[in-house]
């Protein structure tokens, strides 16, 4: 079995990263660290032009946050710093020069649609549902909810955060915004992403850093906010709720 990794591989001006965790491609902190870090550097490299963001495997793009961690959170502070983990991943692609393509071949939860959400331009197969799960477990889609509001728009954002226990169709998440072209297999999908990125190759690199500002105004302060945010859930992790919740998980 694979062990966990962050790999970029770059050719012909795309930068490839891929993340995986044999745990449904979850992430602890130590990979939501090194994503952060990659995305900066490929977006700091002027032989890169565009970024195509995976996942290992053929399943699941992402579990969203390790349980593993969740469980084994028991002061403020150490919940703000795991909750941080994927605050830096999105606020990692959102300043990012590059456009970010994302490539989601299955289900995706809580942090994994934050994740997808933060994508400049999002392919997806049909069997990648969504779903908010945060509310399941004491806490809430504080962390990521701004970039899933972004793309989704706050009242679908508010429907997936608050229907807790619902996977939502590939199609239900194309037609609200969040994917962008959806296909029958990962084969095909995977054939059009390659395509996709090698044709925004073509384009003017001064001209897309320019647009990608554009596209992201209005989140200037999300260094500060997704920081309080990740006050919250790490709060809100800590109560007696979601540490009876989180036994059940144990």
């Amino acid at each position: 079995m694979d062990k966990p990794h962050v790999n970029i591989n770059t050719e012909n001006g795309i930068a490839t990263i891929e993340f995986f965790h044999p745990a449904h491609n979850s992430l602890p902190g130590d990979l939501l660290a090194k994503l952060a870090n990659t995305i900066t550097e490929a977006g700091n490299n002027e032989d890169v032009k565009v970024i195509i963001l995976k996942s290992g495997g053929d399943r699941t793009f992402c579990a969203g946050a390790s349980f593993t961690e969740l469980i084994n959170i028991n002061d403020a502070e150490t919940g703000k710093i795991f909750f941080s983990g994927f605050a830096n991943v999105i606020n990692a692609m959102r300043k990012c020069p590059k456009f970010i393509i994302g490539r989601i071949q299955g289900k995706t939860v809580g942090g994994g649609v934050g994740v997808a959400s933060a994508t400049d331009y999002c392919f997806a197969t049909k069997f990648s549902a969504i779903k908010l799960s945060e509310l399941n477990v004491g806490i809430g889609p504080f962390v990521v909810g701004p970039a899933v509001e972004r793309k989704l728009g706050l009242s679908a954002m508010s429907q997936i955060a608050i229907d807790a226990n619902t996977f939502y169709s590939a199609e239900w998440a194309m037609q609200k915004g969040l994917f962008n072209q959806v296909f029958e297999s990962i084969e095909v999908m995977d054939a059009a992403v390659a395509s996709f990125a090698a044709n925004l190759c073509t384009y003017n690199p001064e001209a897309m850093r320019e647009m990608k500002k554009v596209f992201w105004s209005g989140t200037e302060d999300w260094d500060e906010l997704l920081a309080e945010r990740a006050v919250i859930s790490g709060r809100l992790v800590l109560s007696d709720f979601t540490k009876e919740t989180l036994k059940r998980f144990e």
